[in-house]
């Protein structure tokens, strides 16, 4: 049974930075490609970046530049290194893997 456990969250302020981390089970990350998304309450979820089994990134527009994504293979975990925070990234930030959802972590960005 695959399984993501998020943390890292927490109430930040605007220009500060958070890094968020999730541990998975039961699929080896550094196999799959594995992303964090986000959402909003009410509104579609929103890819923020995604890590390629080769290492290779992609992010959402609202994430480029400010934001990195990276895996520890050895531990099994993934990473969201989120700098230069911003209210509109307030969102609960989920892993998502082998078609399976963590449960997220909430980050709120005050102004």
């Amino acid at each position: 049974q695959v399984q993501f456990v998020e943390s890292g969250g927490g109430l930040v302020q605007s220009g500060g930075s958070l890094r968020l981390s999730c541990v998975a089970s039961g699929v080896t990350l550094q196999f799959t490609m594995t992303a964090w998304y986000r959402q909003v309450s009410g509104q579609s979820r929103e890819l923020v970046a995604a890590i390629h089994p080769s290492g290779r990134t992609s992010f959402g527009d609202s994430a480029k530049g400010r934001f990195s994504i990276f895996r520890d293979n050895d531990k099994n975990m993934l990473f969201l290194q989120m700098n230069s925070l911003k209210p509109e990234d307030t969102a609960v930030y989920s892993c998502h893997a082998a078609n399976t959802w963590g449960n997220g972590t909430l980050v709120t960005v005050s102004s």
